[in-house]
């Protein structure tokens, strides 16, 4: 186990200690009050729950899920599909852990060929990297997540403590009660700073009889009455009121209402992030969380850089302009492929920002009738398993031109359309440097180009797309001309059933 660094306090008192603890703080001058509640020892619990749909967590009796949901942070979520990797365990799991897209982490299906856990470790494996003083711990009955069987562990070795027992699967046995039962252990009696524990019977319950089914519900009411053992474990560690605790609860992918998981539909792709702690407002909800944020929220709750992961911090929340049009997002005009109920677009551009459309052809789809604002939810299911599900570094709200699905109605002319951003203001003879998300798919005959507008001059190009750019961070580095006082962005996408073009999240700093 590990021995505590100078400088940092490992608590660990009676029960009636604690209560004289208690007492005496009652009688602490505000100021002494404020030091000795800064002093804090900070943990995190992350629990994992293979195979859960949050739209039947909440139709089910699981009242510690919902307790949670009710304290803290509820944030549905979308994975990707293949060619990326399946909506399976092993890339669900490892994009939890590790903090980074399966195409970063390696793992695309549960054969877990690939793999690049050495570039790329688990959450606590980076504590122990970065502080070994941290004491961590994982618990798991599906063998990948903590043993070398069936090509984990997923969590290295140098995690301090590892169960793992043999759950799901072939001749399945629940081993959850167990897992539960040693956790809670672990948790109240001993001292651990970061910990993992998986249960797995609600993703049998979906293989078995399906996510619609009553089964279904009942697993997850078991499920949830383990995760209260748990809960109440932390909640009766003798120091616990000298700590600040987080909890997030997640899962590693949805299930279809006839059972299964693995494709692309929405239902396989759902994920949630449910999140308690200091600084996460009692039952709020988001739509720019994703599973990445998991293993970044963990890092960052015990002092951990969560430098190059694709997640943040659940306290770093995403402040990109196309966010503000949630509200405003309409459900389909034209599409098809795409629920009725599903609000998700809008080709209103957010304050400040606009779309030149002076070019654009006339007629086609009305959703994609020159650069339009949508949801993953509403955009991937325009046409599924057409790398539309890859565009997973784009957050909540984001700006798309697709004229692959504008074509699918008859119209004249071509897809030729403009973003232009708001005019910000520079300093001549510097640098600045513009990033952005970016999510391209390239075929002969469009063109996708970033230009860029000194003091209202003619625009100039930048960055032209001549191949894929799929689910890419861009860094552009932009030399401001002497006497500039502000700089343009623009962005222009052409084509004839040709692909699409996303960007997002952008910076200019």
């Amino acid at each position: 186990m590990s021995t505590a660094l100078p400088g940092r306090r490992v608590i660990a008192v009676t029960a009636s200690a604690a209560a004289l603890i208690a007492a005496s703080a009652l009688a602490t001058p505000a100021g002494a009050a404020d030091a000795a509640a800064a002093a804090n020892t900070d943990k995190v619990l992350v629990i994992g729950i293979d195979g859960a749909v949050l739209d039947r967590v909440k139709a089910a009796n699981a009242p510690h899920l919902k307790g949670l949901m009710a304290q803290g942070l509820t944030a549905r979520s979308t994975l990707y599909a293949n060619p990326m990797a399946a909506t399976s365990s092993g890339p669900g799991w490892s994009t939890i852990a590790t903090g980074v897209w399966p195409d970063k982490h390696g793992v695309k299906d549960n054969s877990f060929t690939g793999k690049n856990y050495t570039a790329h470790p688990d959450f606590l494996t980076r504590m122990e990297n970065a502080n070994p003083a941290l004491n961590t711990y994982a618990a798991a009955d599906w063998e990948p997540i903590t043993s070398t069987d069936a090509g984990g562990p997923i969590f290295s070795a140098k995690v301090d403590k590892r169960l793992s027992l043999k759950g799901d699967r072939d001749g399945y046995r629940n081993e959850d009660p167990k897992i539960a039962a040693a956790a809670a252990a672990e948790l109240r009696d001993q001292n651990p700073d970061a910990a993992f524990v998986y249960l797995g019977e609600i993703d049998v319950a979906g293989h078995s009889y399906g996510a619609a089914s009553q089964q279904y519900l009942d697993a997850v009411a078991r499920v949830d009455a383990l995760i209260g053992q748990v809960l109440t474990a932390v909640q009766n560690r003798p120091t616990y009121a000298q700590e600040n605790w987080k909890v997030l609860v997640t899962t590693d992918h949805g299930h279809t209402n006839s059972g299964g998981h693995g494709g692309s539909t929405i239902q396989e792709r759902g994920t949630f992030v449910i999140a308690k702690g200091a600084g996460i407002a009692a039952g709020s909800v988001r739509d720019d969380v994703k599973l990445v944020d998991v293993a970044a929220t963990a890092l960052a709750q015990v002092g951990v850089s969560t430098a190059a992961l694709d997640g943040v911090p659940l306290n770093a929340p995403d402040s990109d302009p196309f966010d503000t049009l949630r509200p405003a997002l309409q459900a389909r005009v034209d599409e098809t492929g795409i629920p009725a109920g599903v609000k998700g677009f809008t080709r209103t551009p957010p304050a400040g920002w606009s779309v030149d459309n002076s070019r654009m052809g006339t007629g086609g789809v009305g959703e994609w009738a020159g650069w339009a604002f949508a949801t993953d939810e509403f955009w991937s299911q325009a046409q599924r398993d057409q790398w539309r599900e890859l565009n997973v570094r784009s957050r909540d709200v984001f700006a798309v031109a697709d004229s692959d699905e504008w074509d699918d109605k008859s119209h004249t002319g071509s897809f030729d359309s403009t973003l232009i951003t708001p005019k910000w203001a520079v300093t001549g003879g510097t640098t600045k440097n513009l990033t952005f998300q970016t999510h391209y798919r390239h075929e002969a005959g469009q063109t996708a180009q970033v230009l860029v507008s000194y003091n209202g001059a003619a625009p100039t190009v930048v960055k032209s797309y001549t191949a894929d750019a799929v689910a890419r961070s861009e860094s552009l580095n932009l030399q401001v001309p002497a006497g500039a006082t502000d700089v343009q962005i623009r962005f222009r996408y052409t084509g004839d059933n040709n692909w699409y073009w996303t960007v997002d999240n952008f910076r200019l700093g």
